[in-house]
Formats: C-alpha cells, structure tokens, sequence
C-alpha cells in the first residue's frame, strides 16, 4: 500500500508564492517518479512536473517554466513544487504523482486559489 499525502495548498493573490510538498509513504521500494499534476472543472487534468528520484531529472510544462520549480528529498521520499509569479489561471487542484515499480499512485489533492 502507497500513500501519498500533499501538503501547501492556499489562497495566495497574483504575483505571490506558494510551496507544495508531497511525502510518500508504505511500499516505496523502486520509486521512480514523483510528479505534480494539477486540474480545473471541466477540464482534462494535466502535467505540471516531474522529477526523476533517481538521478533527478525533471520535467516542466511550459505554462509553468520559469516559474516553478520541483525538488525532490531522496531520503524522505519527499516531493516539492515551488511556485513563483502565480497567476490566475495557476488556480486548480494539485495531485501528486508517483510511479512505483511501474505502478501509478495519485494523492488527494491540494487546493490552489491564486485570486
């Protein structure tokens, strides 16, 4: 059993930062991927970033370079996303993403207003 837990959501105004985490925990031998998805009403979710646990590349959309950044915390199993110059149309619910052992984990969700 894997969980993954989301955690830095809010409600910031436009221009302002917010810092989101992800912890995994239960049977995480073999993680390969942790990533960030995020998704409005009525739309598909899509793809924010990733981050490779291994040997840490990473991945960025590109609403989102420039502007965020994902890191990664190898030894706590931990995933971040840090993002600048929010904007409005950043607002959505983020989901973190993990790939395990060619299995695929979503967490709950964490609410971001940028308004």
């Amino acid at each position: 059993h894997v969980q993954l837990v989301e955690s830095g959501g809010g409600l910031v105004q436009p221009g302002g930062s917010l810092r989101l985490a992800c912890a995994a925990s239960g049977y995480t031998s073999g993680i390969q991927t942790m990533a960030w998805f995020r998704q409005t009403p009525g739309k598909e979710r899509e793809g924010v970033a990733a981050v490779h646990m291994g040997g840490g590349s990473t991945y960025y959309a590109d609403s989102v370079k420039g502007r965020f950044t994902i890191s990664r915390d190898k030894a706590k199993i931990e995933v971040y996303l840090q993002m600048n110059s929010l904007k409005s149309e950043d607002t959505a619910l983020y989901y973190c993403y993990a790939v395990i052992s060619w299995n695929y984990h979503w967490g709950q969700g964490t609410q971001v207003t940028v308004s």
